[in-house]
């Protein structure tokens, strides 16, 4: 590379979003040093947050940036700032690097408004189904990833990327849990297969609205199932104290784990202590079938789900269409699950591309070749 290159990972909305391209931030400073990493952030807890997170994977020569106005931080309401006011603030800052790399895509509006010497990098924050990701903010960016064939050939197909934008570099995510120390799982007072109750906060497809609760009180009457209560961390961001306090009744049940948005709601600490997935629209759900274990889906908003990629994982289990049938259906989740080990199986083989060499890695190499050809 012929000039000293800078580079800035940016996180401007919420923590879970780091864990799909800091292992790609400390790859590419630990291989390449001749660039420069910064990792830029809208708060000062999510500095501290991958402060954290950097420590315990050793150390990478990486620079926190604490991105201004403060003014700004007073408007989340509890949660991120808005994006497109702090990306506004922020573009002629963001506009002096030579690359801006983002797990989301609101980033996109640097183009919009004028700001054209970076590279735009779109690391992805997810591998699922739904269709609102596949849009056409992606044509703005210079580059995106996609986790495995199924993601690429979509973007392909349907006209948001090119060959030439788009890259297939398996799934970063996993390289950073892998490298982590364990977290620990939740603890219950007696034993029994553990559920995890994953809500997405989409407001139509998300089974919350129309039968979370429900849910809820089937588990908090049931002695069979332990469960875990982990929605996506946006379903609850800026809950107020009373809001959350409607979960305390739940969280006092010796069989009920309620998370409302910590970090083990991001770690895949759930995922991987759960027997079976409980859920909707979320792409988590690829994340717990990692290792291939039954799922049940709730059908809350009566979609027409048949023969729609939206719902593609949805072969991978049961769908329910009536909360009432919650016992009946776990049950025989539980029972049919050799029924749905293949389509899961290939499920994940079309999602996630494995290679040899790390996807941090080879997610990093892509942007290092995208800035050497730029040149």
């Amino acid at each position: 590379m012929a000039a000293a290159k800078r580079v800035c990972f940016l996180y401007i909305a919420q923590h879970h979003q780091v864990w799909h391209s800091l292992s790609v931030a400390v790859a590419m400073a630990r291989r390449w040093p001749a660039i420069k990493v910064e990792i830029a952030a809208t708060t000062p807890e999510l500095i501290d947050y991958v402060a954290g997170l950097i420590a315990e994977l050793g150390g990478a020569p990486i620079t926190l940036v604490l991105l201004p106005p403060a003014w700004l931080r007073r408007l989340g309401g509890g949660g991120a700032p808005p994006k497109t006011p702090m990306l506004i603030a922020n573009a002629l800052r963001l506009a002096r690097y030579d690359a801006v790399i983002t797990p989301e895509r609101t980033t996109a509006l640097l183009r919009r408004i004028g700001v054209r010497h970076p590279l735009l990098v779109y690391t992805q924050h997810g591998a699922g189904d739904r269709e609102g990701p596949f849009e056409p903010r992606l044509k703005l960016f210079d580059l995106v990833m996609a986790a495995g064939r199924k993601q690429r050939d979509r973007m392909l197909s349907e006209g948001w990327v090119t060959e030439e934008t788009c890259a297939m570099v398996g799934y970063p995510k996993f390289d950073l849990v892998d490298e982590l120390p364990p977290r620990a799982l939740p603890r219950f007072e007696r034993p029994g297969p553990v559920v995890l109750y994953n809500p997405h906060f989409h407001a139509e497809l998300g089974s919350w609205p129309k039968w979370g609760k429900q849910v809820l009180e089937f588990f908090a009457a049931n002695d069979r199932y332990n469960l875990i209560f982990a929605p996506h961390i946006r379903l609850f961001e800026t809950a107020t104290m009373d809001e959350r306090a409607a979960f305390k009744v739940f969280a006092e049940n010796p069989r009920i784990h309620v998370d409302l948005g910590g970090p083990a709601a991001a770690d895949m600490t759930y995922t991987k202590a759960a027997d079976l997935y409980l859920g909707d629209v979320s792409s988590q759900v690829y994340e717990f079938l990692r290792t291939p274990k039954p799922c049940l889906f709730l059908n809350a908003s009566g979609a027409r789900w048949r023969g729609d990629p939206s719902f593609h994982h949805w072969l991978y289990g049961p769908v329910l269409e009536t909360v009432e049938a919650l016992g009946e259906g776990l049950d025989g989740a539980f029972a049919t699950h050799g029924d749905y080990r293949e389509a899961q199986a290939q499920g994940i083989a079309e999602t996630f591309d494995v290679s040899n060499i790390p996807a941090s890695v080879r997610a990093a190499r892509a942007i290092v070749d995208k800035l050497e050809s730029a040149a």
